[in-house]
Protein backbone atom coordinates (compact mmCIF):
# COMPACT_ATOMS: atom_id res chain seq x y z
CA UNK A 1 0.00 0.00 0.00
CA UNK A 2 3.30 2.21 1.06
CA UNK A 3 4.28 1.37 -2.60
CA UNK A 4 1.06 2.37 -4.24
CA UNK A 5 1.03 6.13 -2.60
CA UNK A 6 4.74 6.45 -3.41
CA UNK A 7 4.06 5.92 -6.87
CA UNK A 8 1.01 8.08 -6.85
CA UNK A 9 2.87 10.91 -5.42
CA UNK A 10 5.58 10.78 -7.68
CA UNK A 11 3.30 10.89 -10.53
CA UNK A 12 1.60 14.08 -9.31
CA UNK A 13 5.36 15.86 -8.62
CA UNK A 14 6.05 15.14 -12.05
CA UNK A 15 3.15 15.74 -13.87
CA UNK A 16 3.22 19.07 -12.13
CA UNK A 17 6.47 20.10 -12.74
CA UNK A 18 6.58 19.46 -16.50
CA UNK A 19 3.12 18.82 -18.01
CA UNK A 20 0.68 20.30 -15.59
CA UNK A 21 -2.09 18.56 -14.08
CA UNK A 22 -4.59 20.74 -15.11
CA UNK A 23 -4.14 23.24 -18.26
CA UNK A 24 -3.29 26.85 -17.22
CA UNK A 25 -6.62 28.42 -17.22
CA UNK A 26 -7.11 30.54 -15.08
CA UNK A 27 -4.05 33.34 -14.82
CA UNK A 28 -5.70 35.69 -16.93
CA UNK A 29 -7.68 36.20 -13.46
CA UNK A 30 -5.60 37.47 -11.75
CA UNK A 31 -5.77 40.38 -9.43
CA UNK A 32 -9.74 40.19 -9.49
CA UNK A 33 -9.93 39.89 -5.50
CA UNK A 34 -9.85 41.95 -2.96
CA UNK A 35 -8.70 41.48 0.84
CA UNK A 36 -5.64 39.55 -0.53
CA UNK A 37 -4.38 38.99 3.98
CA UNK A 38 -6.52 36.35 3.48
CA UNK A 39 -4.19 34.57 1.54
CA UNK A 40 -1.26 35.25 4.03
CA UNK A 41 -0.87 31.25 5.58
CA UNK A 42 -0.54 31.08 9.28
CA UNK A 43 1.84 29.10 11.33
CA UNK A 44 5.31 28.08 10.71
CA UNK A 45 4.83 24.61 10.23
CA UNK A 46 1.86 24.96 7.60
CA UNK A 47 4.57 27.61 5.98
CA UNK A 48 7.82 25.27 6.46
CA UNK A 49 5.79 22.62 4.66
CA UNK A 50 4.91 24.75 1.54
CA UNK A 51 1.18 25.57 3.09
CA UNK A 52 0.55 22.13 1.86
CA UNK A 53 -1.45 21.07 5.59
CA UNK A 54 -5.45 20.98 4.91
CA UNK A 55 -5.03 16.75 5.17
CA UNK A 56 -2.38 17.46 8.31
CA UNK A 57 -4.56 20.21 10.27
CA UNK A 58 -3.78 18.69 13.77
CA UNK A 59 -2.69 21.54 16.02
CA UNK A 60 -4.43 25.08 16.58
CA UNK A 61 -3.21 27.00 13.20
CA UNK A 62 -6.39 24.94 11.90
CA UNK A 63 -8.19 27.73 12.44
CA UNK A 64 -6.90 29.45 9.08
CA UNK A 65 -6.18 26.38 7.22
CA UNK A 66 -9.09 23.55 7.68
CA UNK A 67 -11.93 23.88 10.70
CA UNK A 68 -12.11 20.64 10.87
CA UNK A 69 -8.87 19.95 11.89
CA UNK A 70 -9.97 21.09 15.53
CA UNK A 71 -11.61 17.66 16.27
CA UNK A 72 -7.93 15.94 15.36
CA UNK A 73 -6.05 17.19 18.46
CA UNK A 74 -6.89 16.73 22.00
CA UNK A 75 -5.60 19.24 24.06
CA UNK A 76 -6.99 22.85 24.53
CA UNK A 77 -4.71 24.85 22.55
CA UNK A 78 -3.39 28.41 21.80
CA UNK A 79 -1.26 29.79 18.98
CA UNK A 80 0.49 32.72 18.42
CA UNK A 81 1.53 33.91 14.93
CA UNK A 82 3.92 36.24 13.77
CA UNK A 83 5.01 36.82 9.93
CA UNK A 84 7.80 38.98 8.80
CA UNK A 85 5.76 39.67 5.64
CA UNK A 86 7.33 41.03 2.06
CA UNK A 87 7.76 45.01 2.24
CA UNK A 88 7.84 45.63 5.65
CA UNK A 89 5.04 44.20 6.32
CA UNK A 90 3.59 42.55 9.72
CA UNK A 91 1.20 39.75 10.10
CA UNK A 92 0.01 38.56 13.23
CA UNK A 93 -2.16 35.45 14.19
CA UNK A 94 -3.72 34.97 17.49
CA UNK A 95 -5.88 31.99 17.92
CA UNK A 96 -7.59 29.92 20.76
CA UNK A 97 -9.00 26.33 20.44
CA UNK A 98 -11.14 24.84 22.96
CA UNK A 99 -12.94 21.16 23.30
CA UNK A 100 -15.93 21.34 24.67
CA UNK A 101 -15.90 17.35 24.73
CA UNK A 102 -14.85 14.31 22.18
CA UNK A 103 -16.95 15.50 19.85
CA UNK A 104 -17.20 19.17 19.76
CA UNK A 105 -14.55 21.97 19.49
CA UNK A 106 -14.82 25.56 19.25
CA UNK A 107 -12.28 28.29 18.47
CA UNK A 108 -11.55 31.82 17.94
CA UNK A 109 -8.82 34.00 16.32
CA UNK A 110 -7.97 37.50 15.63
CA UNK A 111 -5.88 38.18 12.38
CA UNK A 112 -3.89 41.63 12.08
CA UNK A 113 -1.72 43.24 9.16
CA UNK A 114 -0.16 46.24 9.57
CA UNK A 115 2.55 48.81 8.76
CA UNK A 116 4.06 52.13 9.24
CA UNK A 117 3.21 55.02 7.54
CA UNK A 118 3.06 56.30 3.91
CA UNK A 119 3.44 59.71 3.05
CA UNK A 120 0.95 61.26 0.50
CA UNK A 121 2.62 61.63 -3.10
CA UNK A 122 0.65 63.25 -5.82
CA UNK A 123 1.77 64.97 -9.56
CA UNK A 124 2.82 68.32 -8.05
CA UNK A 125 4.36 66.56 -4.76
CA UNK A 126 6.19 63.55 -6.32
CA UNK A 127 7.95 62.67 -2.75
CA UNK A 128 5.19 64.03 -0.67
CA UNK A 129 3.22 66.69 0.31
CA UNK A 130 4.49 66.45 4.15
CA UNK A 131 0.58 64.12 5.29
CA UNK A 132 0.98 60.74 5.98
CA UNK A 133 -1.74 57.43 5.52
CA UNK A 134 -2.16 54.30 6.87
CA UNK A 135 -3.46 51.22 5.44
CA UNK A 136 -4.08 47.61 7.74
CA UNK A 137 -6.72 44.64 7.60
CA UNK A 138 -7.78 42.80 10.21
CA UNK A 139 -9.87 39.59 10.83
CA UNK A 140 -12.08 38.61 13.56
CA UNK A 141 -13.03 34.36 13.06
CA UNK A 142 -15.28 31.97 15.06
CA UNK A 143 -15.13 28.27 14.29
CA UNK A 144 -16.74 25.09 15.40
CA UNK A 145 -15.84 21.63 14.77
CA UNK A 146 -17.79 17.89 15.24
CA UNK A 147 -16.27 14.45 14.74
CA UNK A 148 -18.95 12.73 13.39
CA UNK A 149 -17.32 9.56 13.59
CA UNK A 150 -13.54 8.39 13.97
CA UNK A 151 -12.69 8.36 10.47
CA UNK A 152 -15.02 11.69 9.61
CA UNK A 153 -14.85 15.46 11.13
CA UNK A 154 -16.22 19.10 9.48
CA UNK A 155 -16.05 22.21 10.30
CA UNK A 156 -17.36 25.75 9.65
CA UNK A 157 -15.37 29.10 10.04
CA UNK A 158 -17.21 32.42 10.30
CA UNK A 159 -15.43 35.64 9.93
CA UNK A 160 -15.62 39.57 9.53
CA UNK A 161 -12.93 41.14 8.03
CA UNK A 162 -11.93 44.59 7.87
CA UNK A 163 -9.88 46.98 5.49
CA UNK A 164 -8.40 49.99 6.04
CA UNK A 165 -6.73 52.67 3.63
CA UNK A 166 -6.71 55.94 4.82
CA UNK A 167 -10.00 57.58 4.95
CA UNK A 168 -11.60 54.44 3.18
CA UNK A 169 -12.66 51.50 5.12
CA UNK A 170 -14.25 47.67 3.38
CA UNK A 171 -15.98 45.58 5.44
CA UNK A 172 -17.64 41.98 4.79
CA UNK A 173 -18.57 38.36 6.53
CA UNK A 174 -16.80 35.37 5.23
CA UNK A 175 -17.12 31.84 5.77
CA UNK A 176 -15.00 28.77 5.63
CA UNK A 177 -16.01 24.88 5.25
CA UNK A 178 -13.68 21.81 5.85
CA UNK A 179 -13.59 18.15 5.70
CA UNK A 180 -11.18 15.85 7.02
CA UNK A 181 -11.73 11.95 6.52
CA UNK A 182 -8.91 9.14 7.63
CA UNK A 183 -9.65 6.40 5.10
CA UNK A 184 -8.49 3.45 7.44
CA UNK A 185 -5.46 2.76 5.12
CA UNK A 186 -3.02 3.15 7.33
CA UNK A 187 -2.23 7.05 8.07
CA UNK A 188 -3.99 7.79 4.67
CA UNK A 189 -6.30 11.20 5.42
CA UNK A 190 -8.07 13.71 2.83
CA UNK A 191 -9.28 16.60 3.50
CA UNK A 192 -11.13 19.26 1.24
CA UNK A 193 -11.97 22.67 2.01
CA UNK A 194 -13.71 26.03 0.98
CA UNK A 195 -11.70 29.38 2.33
CA UNK A 196 -13.37 33.26 2.36
CA UNK A 197 -16.83 32.24 0.27
CA UNK A 198 -18.69 35.72 0.46
CA UNK A 199 -20.19 38.37 -1.30
CA UNK A 200 -18.42 40.69 -2.99
CA UNK A 201 -17.11 43.69 -1.46
CA UNK A 202 -16.53 47.88 -2.09
CA UNK A 203 -14.84 50.35 -0.10
CA UNK A 204 -16.90 53.10 1.61
CA UNK A 205 -15.68 56.59 2.57
CA UNK A 206 -14.77 59.80 0.39
CA UNK A 207 -11.73 60.73 -0.89
CA UNK A 208 -10.87 64.92 -1.43
CA UNK A 209 -9.26 65.02 -4.76
CA UNK A 210 -7.11 67.54 -6.47
CA UNK A 211 -9.11 70.95 -7.58
CA UNK A 212 -11.77 70.25 -4.33
CA UNK A 213 -12.89 67.35 -6.47
CA UNK A 214 -14.32 64.07 -4.65
CA UNK A 215 -14.89 60.35 -5.11
CA UNK A 216 -17.62 58.29 -3.08
CA UNK A 217 -18.20 55.38 -5.33
CA UNK A 218 -16.24 52.63 -5.83
CA UNK A 219 -15.86 49.24 -7.82
CA UNK A 220 -17.04 46.29 -6.05
CA UNK A 221 -14.56 43.01 -5.82
CA UNK A 222 -14.96 39.29 -5.23
CA UNK A 223 -13.31 37.81 -1.96
CA UNK A 224 -10.16 35.83 -2.69
CA UNK A 225 -12.17 32.62 -2.54
CA UNK A 226 -10.22 29.02 -2.94
CA UNK A 227 -11.11 25.56 -2.96
CA UNK A 228 -8.38 22.63 -1.92
CA UNK A 229 -7.89 19.09 -1.91
CA UNK A 230 -5.30 17.94 0.10
CA UNK A 231 -3.98 13.79 0.84
CA UNK A 232 -1.34 13.07 3.63
CA UNK A 233 0.28 9.87 5.38
CA UNK A 234 2.99 8.76 7.16
CA UNK A 235 5.80 6.40 4.60
CA UNK A 236 7.76 5.48 7.82
CA UNK A 237 6.55 5.72 11.59
CA UNK A 238 8.20 4.04 14.92
CA UNK A 239 8.20 5.06 18.11
CA UNK A 240 11.05 7.20 17.83
CA UNK A 241 10.88 8.45 14.07
CA UNK A 242 8.04 9.88 11.84
CA UNK A 243 7.84 11.44 8.87
CA UNK A 244 4.73 12.58 7.40
CA UNK A 245 3.88 13.91 3.46
CA UNK A 246 1.13 16.13 2.06
CA UNK A 247 -0.05 16.76 -1.44
CA UNK A 248 -2.44 19.75 -2.13
CA UNK A 249 -4.28 21.27 -5.33
CA UNK A 250 -5.40 24.73 -4.49
CA UNK A 251 -8.04 26.14 -6.79
CA UNK A 252 -8.52 30.00 -6.25
CA UNK A 253 -10.79 32.52 -8.03
CA UNK A 254 -8.22 34.59 -8.89
CA UNK A 255 -5.33 32.62 -10.30
CA UNK A 256 -4.67 29.29 -11.91
CA UNK A 257 -4.56 26.32 -10.18
CA UNK A 258 -1.45 25.42 -8.31
CA UNK A 259 -0.03 22.16 -6.05
CA UNK A 260 1.94 22.08 -3.08
CA UNK A 261 3.89 19.58 -1.64
CA UNK A 262 5.30 19.00 1.95
CA UNK A 263 7.19 16.53 4.43
CA UNK A 264 8.38 16.66 8.22
CA UNK A 265 10.58 14.95 9.71
CA UNK A 266 10.01 14.06 13.84
CA UNK A 267 12.57 12.90 16.24
CA UNK A 268 10.90 11.73 19.37
CA UNK A 269 8.12 13.79 18.85
CA UNK A 270 10.28 16.81 19.93
CA UNK A 271 12.55 18.27 17.37
CA UNK A 272 10.90 18.51 13.80
CA UNK A 273 12.84 19.45 10.20
CA UNK A 274 10.28 20.39 7.61
CA UNK A 275 10.32 21.24 3.74
CA UNK A 276 7.61 22.10 1.47
CA UNK A 277 7.23 23.25 -2.56
CA UNK A 278 4.49 25.26 -5.01
CA UNK A 279 4.51 24.43 -8.24
CA UNK A 280 2.96 27.02 -10.43
CA UNK A 281 3.05 29.63 -8.14
CA UNK A 282 4.26 33.04 -9.58
CA UNK A 283 7.20 34.38 -7.39
CA UNK A 284 6.91 31.81 -4.43
CA UNK A 285 8.96 28.52 -4.74
CA UNK A 286 10.63 26.40 -1.85
CA UNK A 287 10.60 26.73 1.48
CA UNK A 288 11.62 24.85 5.04
CA UNK A 289 12.06 25.19 8.41
CA UNK A 290 12.31 23.35 12.11
CA UNK A 291 10.46 22.91 15.30
CA UNK A 292 10.63 22.08 18.91
CA UNK A 293 8.46 20.42 21.18
CA UNK A 294 9.32 21.75 24.97
CA UNK A 295 7.02 19.56 27.78
CA UNK A 296 6.59 22.20 30.05
CA UNK A 297 5.09 22.27 33.82
CA UNK A 298 2.18 23.93 33.42
CA UNK A 299 1.41 23.44 29.27
CA UNK A 300 3.23 21.53 26.04
CA UNK A 301 4.92 24.47 24.47
CA UNK A 302 5.81 24.22 20.42
CA UNK A 303 7.64 26.81 18.88
CA UNK A 304 8.10 26.63 14.91
CA UNK A 305 9.92 28.76 12.43
CA UNK A 306 9.89 28.86 8.54
CA UNK A 307 11.57 30.53 5.61
CA UNK A 308 9.82 31.17 2.41
CA UNK A 309 11.49 32.14 -0.54
CA UNK A 310 10.32 34.83 -3.18
CA UNK A 311 12.28 34.66 -6.85
CA UNK A 312 11.75 39.05 -6.78
CA UNK A 313 10.62 39.99 -3.39
CA UNK A 314 13.11 38.52 -1.17
CA UNK A 315 12.13 36.31 1.79
CA UNK A 316 9.57 35.66 4.18
CA UNK A 317 10.03 34.63 8.07
CA UNK A 318 7.42 33.03 10.27
CA UNK A 319 7.33 32.43 13.47
CA UNK A 320 4.84 30.71 16.04
CA UNK A 321 4.49 29.38 19.51
CA UNK A 322 1.74 27.10 20.13
CA UNK A 323 0.96 26.17 23.88
CA UNK A 324 -1.18 23.14 24.53
CA UNK A 325 -3.45 23.49 27.84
Amino acid sequence: MKTFFYIVLLLLIYTSANAQLFPVLGDQRAGISTAQFLKIGVGGRAAALGESFIAISDDASALYWNPAGLSQFDKNQVIISHNIWVADINHDFIGVVYHLDSENSFGASLTAVTMDDMPVTTEFAPFGNGEYFGFSDIAVSLSYARKMTEQFSFGGTVKYIEETLDKLKMRGVMIDLGTYYRTGLGSTRFAVTVSNFGAELAPDGEVILIGNRSNSEWQSFAPPTIFRVGFAFEPYETEDHRVTTSIQLNHPNDNSENIVVGAEYAWHKMFFLRAGYKFNVDEQNYSFGLGLNVPISLAEFTIDYAFTNFQRLGSAHRFSITLGL
